[in-house]
C-alpha cells in the first residue's frame, strides 16, 4: 500500500501553480486538476465518486446494505503557498488506499465508508479556513462568500468561475445520523513523535486558537532631532509587546504564542515609526488556559501603550475553540497502534484541522504520523516510506475493527 500512496503523493505534488514549489489553492485550475485525479483514483478503487457543492471530492463504499451511515475518513487537498506535499494529501490517499484494499477483498462492513478530500482547509485564498468541512457540517458562514482574494475575486465569483453554484452550498450538509465518526490521518507537523521514536500517535484534542491584529499609533518624527525621552515610538512599543507575548505564553507548556507579521510606518530609515501593525496567534488545547493567556496579553499591550503614550487598537480576527477527540475513538486508534507493535502515545495538535468543523456534526479522532524533523508547511516536509506504511496498517486495522458507539450502532 505504501508504495502506491507515495507515488500518488508525488503525482499530486506535481499539480502546482508554481513550477518552483507546491501551491494549490481552492477553486484554481490546480484545484480542478487535483480533484479530477483523486476522483479517478476513487473510481478505480471501486468507490462511487463525486464532487460536492463546495468542491470537496467524496468517494463512498457501501456496507452490507446500501445507504448505511458511514465512517468518514480523509483530510484536505489544498495547500499553503510554497507547501510541503504531505500535509493533507497523506490523509486522503492513505484513507483511499485502505478502503481500496477492503474493496479488493470484497469485504462489506456493517457500515459504509466514505473518503473525503476537503477543498479548502488552509484558507489561503480567502482568509477563511475550513470551507469544505464547514459545508459538510452545515456550519458554513455565507458571509464568507463576499471575502476577496488577492486577485480581487470574491469567493462567490471564484466558485461560479469554477463551475459551482454558491447558492447550492447548503446541499453539501450532512445530517448528524449520516456519519458515525470522522477520523483523519495527518502528519504531526511537530517533533514529538520523532523525539519519542514512534511512527504514530493518537491526538487528544485540536488546540483552540485566538488571533488578533494589533495597531499601535504613536508619533512619527525625525530620527535625528527628537530626543529619546520625548519619543512616542510605535515600533519600540511593539517590540516590548512581542516580548511580553513570548514571556506570557512561554511560562506554561500548554500554551504557544506567535507574532507572525509586523509592519512599521512610514518605514524610512531616518523616521521614527509612528504606526505599527502586528499579529498575535495564541493557542492551547485547553480553552480556559488560552482565554486566560489572551486576557493577560491584552492587558500587557494596553499597559505598554499607556506607559509609552501610544494608542492601541486590538481587533480579533479569528477564534476557534478546542476540539476534543472522542475518548471512544481514541481508544480504538490506540488498539490499532498497539496491534502494530508500538507504544501508544497521546498528544495534542497545535495546528488546526478539519475536525474542528466536523465536530459540529459527529465525534472526531485523529491519527498522527511522524514527519522528519517536525517540519511542515515547507518544501522540506517529509514522511519516510516506513512511516507511511505504518500509518496505513494502523488505519486499516482501525477501520476493520471499528465499533460504532452503542447509541449509533447498526
Amino acid at each position: 500500500m505504501a508504495g502506491r500512496i507515495v507515488r500518488r503523493i508525488g503525482e499530486l505534488a506535481a499539480i502546482s501553480a508554481s513550477p518552483d514549489g507546491l501551491t494549490r489553492i481552492c477553486f484554481s485550475d490546480e484545484h480542478r486538476r487535483a480533484a479530477e485525479l483523486i476522483l479517478g483514483w476513487m473510481g478505480e478503487a471501486g468507490l462511487s465518486a463525486r464532487m460536492d457543492e463546495i468542491g470537496n471530492v467524496v468517494g463512498r463504499y457501501e456496507g452490507g446494505t446500501p445507504g448505511l451511515p458511514c465512517l468518514m475518513l480523509g483530510s484536505h487537498y489544498d495547500t499553503v503557498r510554497n507547501a510541503g506535499k504531505w500535509d493533507g494529501p497523506l490523509g486522503v490517499l492513505t484513507a483511499l488506499e485502505c478502503v481500496a484494499d477492503i474493496a479488493r477483498r470484497g469485504l462489506r462492513l456493517p457500515f459504509a465508508l466514505e473518503v473525503v478530500g476537503f477543498a479548502d482547509e488552509e484558507g489561503v485564498r480567502f482568509s477563511s479556513t475550513l470551507l469544505g468541512s464547514r459545508a459538510i457540517a452545515g456550519s458554513f458562514d455565507e458571509g464568507a462568500l463576499e471575502a476577496r482574494g488577492d486577485d480581487g475575486l470574491s469567493l462567490r465569483e471564484a466558485m461560479a468561475a469554477f463551475g459551482l453554484s454558491p447558492d447550492a452550498i447548503k446541499k453539501a450538509a450532512r445530517r448528524r445520523g449520516d456519519i458515525l465518526a470522522y477520523v483523519e490521518l495527518h502528519i504531526e507537523q511537530g517533533p514529538v513523535l520523532e523525539a519519542e521514536n514512534l511512527p504514530a500517535g493518537v491526538v487528544t484534542a485540536i488546540s483552540g486558537a485566538s488571533r488578533f491584529l494589533i495597531t499601535l499609533d504613536g508619533m512619527a518624527g525625525h530620527a535625528g532631532t527628537v530626543p529619546m525621552r520625548l519619543r512616542r515610538d510605535a515600533l519600540a512599543g511593539a517590540a516590548e509587546c512581542v516580548l511580553a507575548i513570548e514571556k506570557l505564553c512561554g511560562g506554561d507548556p500548554r500554551l504557544v504564542g506567535t507574532v507572525g507579521q509586523i509592519a512599521a510606518e512610514p518605514g524610512a530609515t531616518n523616521v521614527i515609526p509612528g504606526r505599527v501593525r502586528f499579529t498575535a496567534d495564541i493557542r492551547a488545547a485547553d480553552d480556559s488556559v488560552r482565554k486566560k493567556a489572551v486576557s493577560a496579553v491584552i492587558d500587557a499591550i494596553d499597559e505598554t501603550a499607556s506607559r509609552r503614550r501610544l494608542k492601541a487598537r486590538i481587533a480579533k480576527t479569528h477564534e476557534n475553540g478546542t476540539a476534543l477527540c472522542a475518548p471512544w475513538l481514541r481508544a480504538q486508534l490506540g488498539e490499532a497502534i498497539a496491534a502494530d507493535g508500538h507504544r501508544v502515545l497521546e498528544l495534542p495538535s497545535g495546528a488546526g484541522h478539519d475536525g474542528m468543523a466536523m465536530i459540529d456534526i459527529t465525534d472526531i479522532a485523529m491519527l498522527f504520523v511522524r514527519c522528519r524533523g517536525g517540519v511542515s508547511h515547507h518544501p522540506d516536509e517529509h514522511v519516510p516510506d516506513e512511516d507511511v506504511a505504518s500509518g496505513a496498517r494502523i488505519l486499516l486495522s482501525f477501520i476493520e475493527n471499528f465499533r460504532p458507539q452503542a447509541k449509533a450502532s447498526l
